[in-house]
């Protein structure tokens, strides 16, 4: 019998296995990812700017692939994404930071316990060592070095990388240009204010996300509403209509 890389039982297999829950840390990623001094590497390829819902869907695509995997898949699917990523590097002629891996690592922990907590419930200081030990073998596997040794550590390193590793650039006014053409006016909106009560503080600084969270009692009414599984037309209006069937495809898995 295979042995997976997450246990059935993980609260990350819970976290992961809920479409807006999954929307939300992207809604975070996607703000974290303009700030960050080496998003010049998101650009090389250009994918990035073209398209960043389905840079989203893929990478949700590989994420989901090794929570939901068994072992051999799981570590399979990282090692493709350590040989993509080398193959950039090969291509520019330049090696991505160690810091910029670990940053990416550290955003997914985070906005896993802060999305889940603010849609759901809060998390024991067991589950949140449990999404860090998860993402930490992710780590392991791609050979980042520096990595925390526990969740602890985890917490220090990543408000150390939120005051050093972030920046308002030519490149975070771009980006926001780009998700707002594909997203649409409305749906740009949307996404800022999830950003404005989701993100951390040094992050919402940075940003124009204003500063009145009229979202806060829409999130409310959402809640309820998924109380009764009717819920789907607020969850459908986070993205555009062509993305609909991605979207149910996020909760294929549980």
């Amino acid at each position: 019998m295979e042995t997976l890389f997450v246990n059935k039982d993980s609260i990350v297999r819970t976290i992961w296995g809920k479409a807006d829950t999954v929307l939300f840390i992207f809604a975070g990623a996607a703000a974290e990812f303009a700030l960050n001094k080496a998003v010049d590497w998101l650009y090389y390829t250009g994918r990035l700017p073209a398209d960043p819902l389905g840079r989203l869907f893929s990478t949700v695509a590989y994420s989901q692939q090794i929570i939901f995997s068994e072992k051999e898949a799981a570590l399979h699917a990282i090692d493709q994404i350590t040989a993509i990523h080398k193959g950039v590097e090969k291509n520019r002629g330049a090696q991505i930071p160690d810091w910029a891996y670990r940053d990416v690592l550290f955003l997914l922990i985070d906005y896993s316990i802060l999305s889940f907590e603010l849609l759901e419930r809060k998390l024991t200081g067991a589950e949140k060592e449990e999404v860090f030990r998860i993402f930490n073998r992710v780590g392991i596997q791609m050979q980042l070095i520096g990595l925390p040794s526990d969740y602890k550590e985890y917490c220090t390193m990543r408000a150390e990388h939120l005051q050093q590793n972030l920046i308002r650039s030519d490149f975070t006014i771009d980006l926001y240009r780009q998700y707002k053409k594909h997203l649409g006016a409305i749906r740009y909106v949307i996404l800022k204010q999830v950003q404005l009560i989701l993100v951390p503080h040094p992050v919402k600084k940075l940003l124009p996300l204003g500063s009145i969270a009229w979202i806060k009692p829409v999130l409310q009414l959402y809640k309820v509403l998924r109380l009764f599984k009717i819920e789907g037309f607020f969850k459908n209006a986070l993205l555009p209509n062509v993305y609909k069937e991605q979207i149910k495809g996020l909760e294929a898995k549980t």
